[in-house]
């Protein structure tokens, strides 16, 4: 197993490497590390990060490493996208990770499997979100979010390569929960063991802090990034058909 960063000398890819885990250097943004590192490769993961590239790099980047990928002859493509990424919401990391899917779709690999988590649970742990004992966000308390532990998608992004055959074309939409944020605060309280309530941000507050994420309490609370075919407190997994062959459902 091979594993792609900028700074192999960090602590993260010295501990992977601890495992056993071949850590090479490269950039997604640099298309003669990236051919290196894809030689010989069977199958690729690959994610890209909106916060730190921007909506048009990101594209870029996700096209860029699916494309060089098919040409190096890898066989199983597994890319995570976001969830409603496939529902033209018109929010811009949304609809760029879209365009990254339909590229990989028209490549053509002989195998290949698109994740869409949500909301990760781990970002009302961030200093913008938990900031003392408020856990801050802007969407009105009763506007229930879906959400997934990372842990959680790691598990599915596993599968995706061991059961590879069963999941080959499927599109998955991945999530662990659903909760309002007076919920999250009660949650929080019982695990920090300490007090924390819930306090509504205006959303002008957040835009300071990020447009994307304003972008997306605005479209949350106006519920076109819910589930039409979920209900709430239910833990989400792959359709019906699709979950015996993922095997036990990871604890969200």
């Amino acid at each position: 197993m091979r594993g792609l960063t900028r700074n192999p000398d960090s602590e993260r890819a010295v501990a992977l490497a601890r495992h056993g885990i071949e850590v090479v250097k490269g950039d997604l943004d640099d298309e003669a590390t990236l051919r290196r590192a894809l030689a010989g490769a069977w199958g690729v993961f690959g994610v890209q990060d909106t916060g730190e590239a921007g909506v048009e790099r990101e594209e870029a980047q996700g096209k860029r490493l699916a494309k060089l990928a098919r040409e190096a002859g890898v066989e199983h493509y597994v890319y995570t996208s976001v969830g409603s990424a496939h529902k033209q919401t018109g929010v811009p990391h949304f609809d760029n990770k879209w365009r990254i899917e339909e590229t990989v779709r028209g490549l053509r690999f002989p195998s290949h499997v698109i994740l869409r988590p949500v909301f990760f649970m781990e970002n009302l742990l961030a200093p913008f979100s938990l900031q003392g004992s408020t856990l801050a966000w802007a969407l009105g308390p009763g506007t229930k979010l879906q959400m997934i532990a990372v842990d959680d998608i790691g598990w599915f992004g596993a599968r995706a390569f061991t059961d590879a055959a069963a999941l080959n074309r499927r599109e998955i939409d991945l999530a662990g929960d659903i909760r309002t944020m007076q919920e999250s605060a009660e949650i929080l309280t019982k695990a920090l063991g300490r007090p924390i309530a819930f306090a509504q941000t205006p959303i002008e507050q957040v835009r300071q802090y990020s447009k994307e994420m304003a972008f997306d309490a605005g479209m949350v609370r106006s519920r076109r990034l819910q589930r039409r075919h979920r209900r709430p407190g239910a833990r989400i997994r792959p359709r019906a058909h699709e979950a015996p062959r993922l095997g036990t459902q990871p604890c969200a």
